[in-house]
């Protein structure tokens, strides 16, 4: 049974790894080294010598994005020309020896340092080195054909990255957006129901779970910058456009509301665990409170800056704001006062956002698109 729970998690993991887009990537790239290989057994002069090289290319250039290829195969090239022009220097001083060799590769590493080479600076000390080695009594002819056959590779790479299902990664901005809103409103929703519980309550899952926002929040800010690049040189842009700026502006809302939520989960959690008598909750506030606060979870969840939720939350948490007010011992109250300050700017913040997530539909999936 432990064998058989293990290669149970084992395959999770495994479909977790390799998802639909890296498989379209693997086959994409397949399809560009075996096209550029059949083209660099065609290529003409000396460049003809070195075929490998084509299908070397066209690996090194592919990218989850038409932007990212095209940008990778072109720092690719200006890395081996960089490479090639730092060896030639050497290679005129003197013969192959093992100074030359520690030469050669040091100072294609130290030019690797420079600013703005990207993917390119790895290809330096390589192509320093195999000019050196490899390229014998003609380095030019080498380098030439070198150089001739990875660009034969990069066009044809990107090429097939441009033209075969080119990926927008927008389902994962808009996933990543809305699991965000869900995760937000969940630990409100269960903030609320700890307020209900004999304390100290049972369930604690979501005094630990601030960690979680900041790590999905930092997710889903990757999974929109994704989907942005995507959209640069892809031709299917035309047909699934999507305000991304909105996108944007929307996961700064969300990351100044779980910046509250935050802030919220660390003030209950020392009322209820860590200093319940130094900062207690007056028993005649707890209900208003979970109110206010479950409310401000249902808007959370639709976020919907017009609608009748938001409405309700906003007047659970004003009526919440009243009791404090004119509640006895001021001393008594300043962690639901601190609790209520961070339920109204959270509405604020959701008041704020003209783009409400149910106004635009989603997109098709990225495998109805592919």
């Amino acid at each position: 049974m432990p064998s058989l729970l293990t290669g149970l998690q084992t395959g999770t993991r495994a479909r977790k790894l390799i998802t639909h887009e890296r498989v379209l990537l693997a086959v994409k790239t397949a399809l560009a080294a075996a096209i550029a290989w059949w083209i660099a057994l065609r290529v003409p002069g000396v460049a003809a010598q070195y075929p490998y090289y084509a299908p070397l290319g066209a690996v090194a250039c592919m990218y989850p994005t038409v932007a990212g290829s095209a940008r990778q195969g072109l720092q690719t090239l200006i890395g081996l020309a960089v490479g090639f022009a730092l060896a030639f220097p050497i290679i005129l001083i003197g013969d192959v020896s093992v100074f030359s060799v520690a030469i050669v590769v040091g100072v294609g590493v130290l030019a690797a340092g420079l600013p703005k080479l990207g993917a390119g600076r790895d290809w330096i000390p390589i192509a320093s080195l195999f000019v050196l080695l490899i390229g014998g009594e003609n380095p030019e002819e080498y380098s030439y054909g070198y150089l001739l056959q990875m660009l034969v590779g990069v066009v044809v790479g990107l090429s097939v990255n441009m033209l075969v299902f080119p990926p927008l990664h927008l389902d994962g901005a808009i996933r990543g957006l809305q699991n965000f809103r869900e995760l937000l409103a969940r630990q409100l929703s269960d903030m609320a129901a700890a307020l209900g519980e004999s304390w100290p309550p049972e369930h604690e899952e979501w005094s630990e779970r601030t960690s979680r926002m900041s790590d999905l929040g930092q997710e889903v800010r990757t999974a929109v910058q994704l989907a942005d690049s995507s959209r640069h040189g892809n031709p299917r842009r035309l047909r699934h456009n999507r305000d991304l700026g909105a996108d944007y502006q929307r996961l700064q809302a969300m990351e100044r509301v779980a910046f509250h939520v935050q802030d919220m989960t660390e003030v209950l959690a020392g009322v209820i665990w860590h200093t319940p008598e130094s900062t207690p909750l007056p028993p005649a506030l707890i209900e208003p409170l979970s109110k206010a606060i479950d409310r401000t979870a249902d808007a959370l969840n639709e976020w919907d800056p017009e609608g009748r939720t938001m409405e309700e939350a906003e007047a659970a948490v004003e009526h919440l704001m009243q009791d404090i007010n004119s509640a006895d011992g001021k001393d008594r109250i300043q962690a639901t006062a601190a609790l209520g300050m961070d339920l109204r700017r959270i509405l604020l913040t959701v008041r704020s956002d003209s783009h409400s997530p149910h106004e635009e539909a989603a997109p098709e999936s990225e495998e109805r698109q592919s």
